[in-house]
């Protein structure tokens, strides 16, 4: 069953006086369970497809479903709700509230959510803290980090709720190979393990290799779709 299709989807900017088509009739399934990269250079309409699909953004034209719902169709309430409760999202520009300690950045969307006590919060906040190598970090503020240590509060943020799908806008672009390298680990294994859907953009051919298909897309036209097979 598909957790998400994208049907027909256009998206169109006005740059100035310039309108940009950032996407051109582009369709795409993904059933759940997948580990999809797309793939494609700079200004190919990589980012604009994860913010249709992640609810951060709208089609100009077409049909986005998300766990089968028509985004076009849901309050902004309804939208908000899944967001919180299905979609984990990590962004290129990280989004982290720099008033807040790490482990508060990383708690944040439990507390939205609700349902957990403190202990609960706290380990498992600090579980994924450890697994993406910054447990010693949970005091510090966003603006004491490096840019690779915003990245990894960011996907631990994106994680903790523990979400059906996870869209990942290039997860590795600020990482060193070893650490990138725990990161994609970590989210295959909650692939593996509760079957979460990821959706993530990339450059890397090493990051492309771990995923089960690749989507590549181009102009904003989505160019063809290629089993990788690395899930065997």
């Amino acid at each position: 069953m598909s957790i998400i299709s994208v049907r027909d989807v256009s998206k169109d900017y006005l740059l100035g006086k310039t309108q940009v088509h950032a996407l051109r009739g582009v369709t795409l399934t993904v059933e759940r369970g997948e580990f999809l990269s797309v793939a494609g250079p700079s200004g190919s309409g990589k980012t604009t497809l994860l913010n249709l699909i992640g609810c951060v953004d709208t089609p100009t034209t077409g049909v986005v479903e998300v766990a089968g719902r028509d985004t076009s169709r849901l309050t902004e309430r309804a939208l908000t709700d899944l967001r919180l409760h299905q979609i984990g999202f990590i962004f290129q520009s990280f989004n982290l509230v720099q008033v807040l300690s790490v482990f508060q950045n990383v708690e944040f969307p439990l507390l939205l959510q609700g349902g957990l006590t403190r202990a609960e919060r706290a380990v498992r906040v600090q579980g994924l803290l450890e697994a993406v190598g910054i447990r010693e970090y949970g005091r510090h503020r966003p603006s004491e980090l490096s840019g690779g240590q915003r990245q990894r509060v960011a996907v631990a943020r994106a994680l903790v709720t523990r979400p059906a799908l996870v869209l990942a806008d290039e997860p590795t672009a600020n990482l060193d190979s070893q650490t990138g390298q725990n990161i994609i680990d970590l989210m295959r294994e909650m692939n593996r393990k509760d079957g979460t859907t990821f959706v993530f953009s990339t450059h890397d051919p090493k990051v492309m290799a771990h995923a089960n298909a690749i989507v590549r897309i181009a102009d904003g036209v989505v160019a063809g779709r290629e089993p990788v097979g690395a899930m065997a």
